[in-house]
C-alpha cells in the first residue's frame, strides 16, 4: 500500500512533548529515519532506566531492612505510619521503573515501539516522582531519630524542594529556552 506525502511526512516528524522535530537533516547532520529515531529513544530510555532502577533497588532493599532492626519496635505510630508509606511508594517506584522491561517483553515484534517509547517515558516520569517521594519519605523517617524536633522536617523540605529543581524545573526551563529560541541555533 503506496502512503501519501502526508504520511510520510508524518512518518519523518518526532512529537516530544509539543513539539515536532524533523528527522531531516541540519547544519550538514546525517538524517535519522522514523526507525533509528525511535530506536535511539528507546536505547536512551533503556539507559536512564538501568541508572533509575539500581537507585531503587538499594533504597527499596534498605527499607525492607529496616523493619527487622531493634529500633524499628520502639518507633511511635507517626513514624511507623511513615515506614509503611515509604515503603508502598519504593515498592511502586520499583514497579513503575521496571515496567518498560515488561511493556518490551509483551509487546516485542507487534509493531508498537512508538507506543511502547511513549508509554514507558511516561512510566519513568511516574517512577522518578515515586522515587523522589520515596527518597523524602526515608530522609524523613531517619531524621526524625536523628535530629528530633521541626528541623527535621524543614530539612527534609529543602532536600525534596532541591529535587523538585534539579529533577522537575530545570529540565522544565531548559526545554522552554529552547522552544524560544531560533531554531537555527538549537543542537
Amino acid at each position: 500500500m503506496a502512503m501519501t506525502e502526508r504520511q510520510v511526512k508524518d512518518d519523518a516528524t518526532c512529537c516530544v512533548g509539543n513539539h515536532v522535530h524533523s528527522s531531516q537533516a541540519e547544519d550538514g547532520e546525517v538524517p535519522e529515519s522514523a526507525r533509528e529515531r525511535v530506536n535511539r529513544r528507546w536505547h536512551e530510555i533503556l539507559q536512564e532506566t538501568r541508572v533509575a532502577q539500581t537507585g531503587v533497588q538499594i533504597l527499596f532493599g534498605f527499607l525492607l531492612s529496616v523493619a527487622f532492626t531493634p529500633l524499628f519496635r520502639e518507633l511511635g505510630t507517626f513514624d511507623r505510619t511513615v515506614y509503611v508509606l515509604t515503603v508502598i511508594l519504593g515498592a511502586s517506584a520499583t514497579g513503575a521503573l521496571i515496567a518498560p522491561v515488561s511493556l518490551h517483553r509483551f509487546l516485542a515484534g507487534q509493531r508498537m515501539k512508538d507506543e511502547v517509547v511513549e508509554a514507558a517515558g511516561r512510566l519513568m516520569m511516574c517512577g522518578m516522582v515515586l522515587l523522589a517521594l520515596t527518597i523524602g519519605c526515608t530522609l524523613l523517617l531517619i531524621l526524625r531519630i536523628v535530629i528530633p524536633g521541626p528541623l527535621a522536617e524543614a530539612l527534609v523540605g529543602g532536600v525534596m524542594l532541591w529535587f523538585g529543581i534539579c529533577w522537575y524545573a530545570l529540565p522544565l526551563h531548559l526545554r522552554h529556552r529552547a522552544v524560544r529560541r531560533p531554531r537555527n541555533d538549537r543542537d
